[in-house]
């Protein structure tokens, strides 16, 4: 028995301004191509079961664009593959916040796909003698958290959720951009399942040789560059999804040819140099870029730069390689400030005010950008929800 296993396809993730010749966002363009060709692999491999897990849309409320490029996705697999059974389970990018609002998911039901979007259900397929546990992200979040394990009568038994694993992210990164549900590896019960489907983590990894993350089909999450670096980190040079042969949980990744690439040019220390001296490196950065930057999304960290040398930057020849890239950021960062220890007031915390000026003026900006004026604007807006709190709370 062959299962697809594909996860994260965020349909209707929007970045950056570029449009399409339709006037369409240039990155959820490129999002659903990611798909397309991943359902273009799965209609050649024809599997015996397909499960989605989660983060099917990148809002609970998409664009009507992504949700019409979904159907008819999933409307070629049913054709292409009838007999093939669908699992699509919630994400916490799909699932509503409030429990009066309907999930748009329940739309693809009519198309014959087993769509999970708030209660765990366990779903039984006689002619594969397969039966699957799909738990969205709703249920591992209530409080009467279901157990995941399998029932007995199958002989092959598949567990699809949607979470994060505790101790596997990069805790750098857990607190601002994942939010998914917790959960342990003890809590999977891995030695009862033939294989456990995972998404939510937009890096292909292996937990278990029957446990995977199938990660993300194109770079959607708020830090491209960190998952760039964990791919490297895990030696994963591309995405797709995931082809599993069962018994056995024989896992193979079936890469698909990126929409958009993903350029982190090598970095450039500039402490002690003119701006004619980091203009010139700069140049030769993204001259060397392999690939060349025409159409791809391209940083390239500058350090140590003062707020009066890039100022002196040649600032038409970034503007040229902003036009050549869809996206091109040039990422100057100002010398960090030394560190001193003061002897009064120890322990001290930092107001919020305080904490928000010391935070924005160590944001990476791009080059072109007045860091005093940035800083600035953060402060005002934050003086200014302060008034506005006040004026609201009741006298007396």
């Amino acid at each position: 028995m062959k299962l697809a296993h594909l996860a994260d396809l965020h349909l209707g993730f929007r970045q950056y301004e570029r449009q399409t010749p339709r006037g369409g966002n240039q990155r959820e363009a490129d999002a659903a191509e990611a798909f397309r060709r991943a359902v273009n692999d799965v209609l050649g491999q024809r599997p015996d079961l397909i499960v989605i897990a989660g983060d099917v849309f990148h809002s609970v409320r998409p664009t009507n664009a992504a949700i019409l490029f979904l159907f008819l996705q999933l409307q070629r697999i049913r054709t292409g593959l009838p007999d093939t059974p669908i699992v699509l389970i919630a994400g916490n990018h799909d699932t509503p916040r409030s429990a009066e609002t309907w999930s748009i998911l329940r739309l693809y039901e009519t198309l014959g796909v087993e769509v999970v979007t708030d209660r765990p259900r366990r779903l039984v397929f006689p002619k594969l003698d397969c039966a699957v546990l799909a738990v969205p992200h709703e249920a591992l979040m209530s409080a009467d958290r279901p157990a995941l394990r399998p029932e007995p009568g199958a002989t092959r038994n598949v567990l699809v959720t949607h979470g994060e694993i505790e101790g596997l992210f990069p805790p750098d990164r857990v607190p601002l951009e994942f939010g998914g549900a917790p959960f342990s590896r003890a809590d999977l019960g891995l030695a009862h399942w033939d294989y456990v489907a995972l998404g939510h983590y937009h890096v292909c990894h292996e937990v278990a040789p029957n446990c995977w993350y199938a990660g993300s089909l194109d770079y959607v999450s708020t830090n491209p560059w960190g998952e760039l670096r964990e791919e490297a980190d895990r030696r994963r040079a591309a995405k797709g999804y995931l082809l599993v042969e069962l018994p056995g949980a024989r896992v193979q990744l079936r890469t698909i040819d990126p929409p958009r690439r993903f350029v982190d040019l090598p970095a450039i220390p500039g402490a002690g140099l003119t701006a004619r001296e980091i203009d010139a490196r700069i140049t030769a950065a993204v001259e060397g870029a392999k690939p060349a930057i025409d159409g791809q999304v391209v940083r390239l960290v500058v350090y140590d730069v003062s707020r009066a040398t890039a100022r002196d930057l040649d600032h038409a020849a970034i503007r040229a390689y902003k036009g050549r890239a869809l996206q091109f950021i040039l990422d100057a960062r100002r010398p960090v400030a030394a560190q001193t220890v003061g002897v009064a007031a120890p322990g001290r915390r930092l107001t919020l005010a305080e904490a928000l000026r010391d935070y924005l003026a160590r944001r990476p900006l791009d080059a072109d950008l007045d860091r005093d004026a940035f800083v600035a604007t953060g402060a005002r807006y934050l003086e200014a929800a302060a008034a506005s709190a006040a004026a609201e709370e009741p006298l007396g």
